[in-house]
């Protein structure tokens, strides 16, 4: 059990060299993605299993401007799997991540604990440090603006939190309430005048406005599939993407499901009011989709029955790593590859030619080639301590 001073200030396990590396990479043109692992939870062909003895949550930042990408911190969080993988962020200057989604597990009561703080970790001190922030409500989804200055974290409770950024000092500025059940995903478009947030029990997305830091609801509301779950932008200001879960992404959904297909919904944010253009059909449980930073590609993480159990007839032993292109305002695939066993969050590097995909049975992050509509599995594998549950870049 952790001591109160633990739980304020958790100790960061930091590679050989580390401060050296951090400040030589601030150096360059780093491409900075966070990565939320779960130790504490293992999945067994299906089956969710809590472990003795499991070894403490952990967030890694990693420096993708080069490849393979280099782990530059751990620092021991809490983090878990249950929700949306983007239930991490971070400032574009990488001084300091935001953490959501802490849970626990009672052994004595065999029960999961989900807790209502956010977790601040100071990537500049050292070691790093983390202190929590009571939202009132289990944070899901976060995302942080390009200024670096405002971020919004979404609710279990449908609401969302403004929280004030400076330096390494977080503040929670307002509350809204735009839902009577769950949230999930949570994303700001590129100009920073809007975000979107995906209204995972009642369906579609809502649409916020924020201007000079101030935050409210438009009252517009996006059509989308069933669950709609992550939500990714792109860099040229154009898109918008959301993944679709489906029925398995409801709560307590009672039916027996065997792997059916699902969607992901392309919407146009070039333009007001927006709109969702087309839905894509993908394989079951697209729990992560992102859209290149050049607004060119589509990757989506597909779990396609690696979640199921080995007596249901949709189990597969692995996912899909799907790449649609979008040419002409529409989204047509070009590619898929096998990915991992129930994998989780997807992202792209800064420079569109990589993907990064969690593999959370396997606790690696995978790296897969894009390449003029070409999907490579490139066979590179970073190794984590925990199952790899939520994934964020830096605001581009």
């Amino acid at each position: 059990m952790h001591t109160p001073k633990a739980n304020r200030t958790r100790c960061a396990q930091a590679l050989a060299g580390l401060t050296l590396a951090f400040a030589a990479c601030a150096s360059h043109g780093a491409d900075w993605i966070v990565s939320g692992n779960d130790a504490k939870y293992q999945r067994v062909e299906g089956r969710d299993t809590y472990p003795d003895n499991a070894r403490p949550d952990t967030l890694t930042l990693l420096d993708a401007s080069r490849f393979p990408p280099q782990v530059k911190v751990q620092v021991e969080v809490e983090n878990g799997i249950q929700g949306p993988p983007q239930a991490v962020a971070l400032t574009p200057d990488a001084h300091v991540a935001l953490v959501g989604a802490p849970t626990r597990y009672d052994h004595a009561a065999q029960k999961l604990l989900m807790d209502s703080f956010l977790q601040v970790v100071d990537l500049q001190a050292s070691p790093p440090t983390v202190t929590r922030l009571d939202l009132g409500s289990h944070p899901q989804g976060i995302a942080i603006d390009r200024s670096g200055r405002l971020a919004l974290v979404a609710g279990l409770d449908g609401s969302v939190t403004v929280l004030g950024i400076e330096g390494n000092r977080v503040t929670l500025v307002d509350t809204l309430k735009i839902a009577q059940k769950r949230l999930a995903g949570i994303s700001f478009t590129h100009d920073g005048r809007h975000a979107l947030v995906s209204l995972r029990d009642e369906g579609g997305v809502a649409v916020l406005n924020v201007a000079d830091g101030h935050v409210s609801d438009s009252g517009q509301r996006l059509s989308s599939g069933v669950a709609p779950y992550t939500i990714d932008v792109s860099s040229d200001g154009k898109w918008a993407v959301v993944s679709d879960v489906g029925l398995a992404g409801l709560p307590a959904y009672a039916g027996k499901l065997a792997g059916d297909a699902d969607t992901v919904t392309l919407i146009d944010v070039s333009h007001e009011p927006f709109r969702a253009v087309q839905h894509l059909t993908v394989p079951s449980l697209p729990e992560g989709v992102a859209i290149s930073p050049d607004g060119k590609w589509i990757g989506v993480q597909a779990m396609d029955g690696s979640n199921l159990t080995p007596d249901n007839p949709g189990r597969h032993a692995r996912g899909k790593v799907v790449l649609f292109a979008i040419r002409n305002g529409q989204a047509v695939q070009v590619a898929e590859a096998p990915g991992g066993e129930a994998a989780q969050g997807i992202v792209f590097t800064a420079d569109s030619r990589y993907l990064i995909v969690q593999f959370n049975v396997e606790k690696q992050l995978a790296l897969f080639a894009v390449n003029g509509g070409h999907l490579r599995d490139t066979g590179e594998r970073i190794a984590l301590s925990g199952g790899p549950s939520s994934l964020r870049t830096m605001p581009r």
